[in-house]
């Protein structure tokens, strides 16, 4: 990165980057990176895996020609961060320390509880007193739907059981079919963004990530109207000249095949 980014040698491309612009790389990296995780395509993660940490050297350079910070620096801080956020793995917070297996402390609960102390402790000490704070603004809807849940329910802001978010899914629904007997459009997409957020809460409360969820349904729908579009081609039709009838006919039919 140092070659590509050095003036008068380096790649023009390169040399031209900032943080902003390589921000959009970053994302689709990531989303690269599950992508290959979700199809069990291991040998294409490794790839992928080397795409997301080259954005990271990325944007350590350009902080290094800044005077901000180095690679070594980032690698030094996630390594600090981890040790001190898993006291019960290194009670001497340096990585040398080592714990009698025998009488070894294995709260689950205590040391979640302890983890949420620790990055509240982490957050104050940024400046970010509130709860929510440091919830990225530009995370995904429905990932930061159940981030801002999960922080809240950390206070015991929660549902006590997955009956009153069943409850309130109901009742979410009947809102949005009242909104949408009344026509306005705001009220309308108002209440359809209470009843995703509470469609969050139930994959929260089913321990069932939100985003995997609706990438597999999206997956799955991608699957059958293919295989609509293969049997449409099969009798010299397509989508767009068939009937809603035989599409939903085969749609019936590309659940039972494809199951």
């Amino acid at each position: 990165m140092r070659r590509l980014r050095e003036p008068g040698t380096g790649c023009p491309w390169d040399l031209e980057q900032t943080y902003k612009s390589v921000a959009p790389s970053t994302l689709e990296e990531a989303y690269e990176v599950v992508d290959a995780i979700e199809r069990e395509s291991y040998g294409h993660l490794k790839e992928e895996l080397g795409d997301l940490l080259f954005q990271v050297i990325f944007y350590s350079q350009i902080a290094a020609e800044e005077k901000r910070f180095q690679f070594d620096d980032v690698v030094s801080e996630v390594v600090a961060k981890l040790i001190r956020r898993h006291p019960h793995v290194f009670p001497e917070n340096t990585l040398e320390s080592r714990i009698d297996p025998v009488n070894r402390h294995r709260d689950e609960g205590r040391i979640k509880q302890r983890w949420e102390e620790l990055k509240r402790e982490e957050r104050e000490a940024k400046g970010q007193g509130g709860l929510l704070d440091d919830i990225p603004l530009n995370f995904p809807a429905l990932t930061r739907a159940a981030k801002l849940q999960k922080r809240a329910s950390s206070s015991g802001f929660d549902w006590p059981s997955m009956k009153g978010v069943i409850e309130k899914l109901e009742e979410e629904l009947a809102e949005v079919k009242e909104a949408l007997a009344g026509g306005d459009e705001a009220a309308i997409q108002d209440e359809l963004g209470d009843l995703l957020f509470c469609a969050v809460n139930v994959c929260r409360h089913a321990k069932v990530d939100s985003e995997s969820a609706l990438r597999g349904t999206n997956a799955k729908f991608e699957q059958r109207f293919r295989y609509i579009e293969e049997q449409l081609a099969q009798q010299g039709s397509t989508p767009q000249e068939a009937s809603l009838e035989l599409m939903d006919a085969l749609w019936d039919q590309a659940k039972l095949t494809l199951k």
